[in-house]
């Protein structure tokens, strides 16, 4: 493997200043850090990326919370070759492909019980339109057309599709879209740090939820959540019960329960599915990020039979799902996502979660008594450490001082590249991370977290 020379780098770098846009950055600050080490990856190997100066970092962020079994994975690699030999795309529409259908099969035969349909897309934003969108055109296909709403939770996220963003409960994500966005109910977080009851926070929101079902009997469609962890929101996690709760409500009430697994599923809460920890199938679930691995942008939505039944009749009852994407099924990224999900089970991943999972809790430890740490929240192999400016009332950081992002700056010079979400500190290292680098991983995150000089 070889790096760019110094002249190219310049190049490159000048050239990205000029010509490119990047999501979720503020431009002036990035075009103006140009010293920032770790800005341009030009390689990966492992759980680490290399920077063109050749420098190694660990990826503690899966890079961006899709990379499932480390990079340049043989088997994945191969199996993306193979099917370059036969075709890198054909259509789904009014067409099927051999890896599609592989990939479909092998979903149905993993995901929780009753899920038998799979629609494929090219992003977790995407799988969530196309629920919302299924769940609207189901109750008017079985002649329920007055049920058009939702409900969602504050300081949750399902993307940036307008569908999608109005369904998300940040204020910060939605505000400039509000007057584009369709009305979405929003009912509190069951996080016990956000909702010191605990326990009893979560059944006051179902009792939300449910006095608001029960207001508008016959008008919504769906409850949509991220199972057990609101991730982009700061890794907010629900106590025990939250979830099973849910299902039950929303089964009680004839409305469909949607389970955003984009962040979740795939191994990261120490199950297949977060779903799973509490014997939940939801009716429509959606997959997304660590789909193929890490490798390339496939996503789906799962739905039951008696969904999928709703959208059969004859062409002129006009139950057709109007929807699809040119990418929708890719052969590349299907192989890709097949070759990963087996390797899920050959390399008995899932039954190394619990070891790794108590590893990263009993670090962490070293950060509960922290003047700046508010709160260290985990769920498997997902983390969020909330930093504040005074612990002891809650009180955050001046937004001017990007601690967060300080804190993950001061991080890359121990050699760990991760990405806060505010002052919440995200560690989502690969499930298939090994002992050794998850300890590396964990140490300089915990040194960074102690020797950072805050302001005051």
């Amino acid at each position: 493997m070889s790096v760019p020379c110094n002249e190219h780098v310049t190049r490159l770098l000048e050239a990205d200043n000029r010509c490119l846009w990047h999501p979720f950055t503020p431009m002036r600050q990035w075009v103006a850090e140009t010293d920032d080490p770790g800005r341009l990856i030009v390689a990966g190997e492992g759980f680490e990326l290399i920077d063109a100066g050749g420098r190694r970092y660990i990826d503690g962020f899966s890079s961006l919370w899709c990379n499932l079994h480390g990079h340049r994975v043989p088997r994945i690699d191969a199996a993306i070759r193979a099917q370059l030999d036969m075709i890198a795309h054909s259509t789904l529409l009014g067409h099927a492909s051999v890896p599609s259908i592989e990939l479909a099969e092998r979903l149905v035969r993993i995901s929780p019980a009753g899920l038998e349909k799979v629609f494929f897309s090219d992003s977790g934003a995407t799988a969530v339109e196309i629920a919302l969108k299924l769940a609207f055109q189901y109750y008017r296909n079985i002649g329920q057309a007055e049920r058009k709403r939702f409900i969602a939770l504050r300081q949750g996220y399902h993307g940036d599709t307008i569908g999608s963003v109005s369904l998300g409960g940040i204020d910060a994500f939605r505000r400039v879209f509000a007057p584009l966005l369709f009305e979405t109910t929003f009912v509190d977080t069951p996080n016990a740090y956000h909702h010191p009851c605990g326990e009893q926070g979560a059944a006051a929101v179902l009792r939300q939820i449910d006095a608001e079902l029960s207001a508008r009997a016959g008008e919504y469609c769906a409850v949509v959540v991220e199972p057990l962890v609101q991730a982009a929101g700061g890794m907010l996690t629900h106590p025990p019960g939250f979830l099973a709760g849910l299902r039950e409500l929303t089964a009680s009430h004839d409305v469909l329960l949607i389970a955003d697994e984009v962040a979740t599923g795939l191994c990261r809460t120490g199950k297949l599915f977060a779903c799973e920890h509490e014997g939940v199938s939801p009716d429509i679930m959606c997959l997304g990020k660590a789909l193929t691995g890490g490798y390339l942008p496939v996503a789906a939505t799962l739905a039951t039979r008696k969904i999928f039944d709703a959208f059969c009749g004859d062409i002129i009852e006009g139950k057709t799902f109007c929807h699809g994407h040119t990418y929708t099924g890719n052969a590349l990224g299907c192989a890709a996502a097949a070759a990963s999900i087996d390797l899920i089970f050959e390399s008995k991943l899932l039954e190394a979660m619990g070891e790794k999972a108590a590893m990263i809790r009993d670090a962490l430890r070293e950060l509960a008594d922290h003047p700046h740490v508010g709160d260290v929240r985990q769920c498997g192999m997902m983390v969020g450490i909330e930093l504040l400016r005074d612990r002891k009332h809650k009180r955050a950081f001046d937004p001017v001082h990007r601690v967060g992002s300080a804190v993950c700056k001061a991080a890359r010079a121990r050699g760990v590249i991760t990405r806060p979400l505010g002052d919440v500190v995200v560690l989502m290292p690969a499930p298939a991370m090994d002992l050794v680098t998850l300890k590396r991983l964990l140490d300089a995150i915990v040194e960074t977290v102690k020797e950072f000089a805050y302001p005051a």
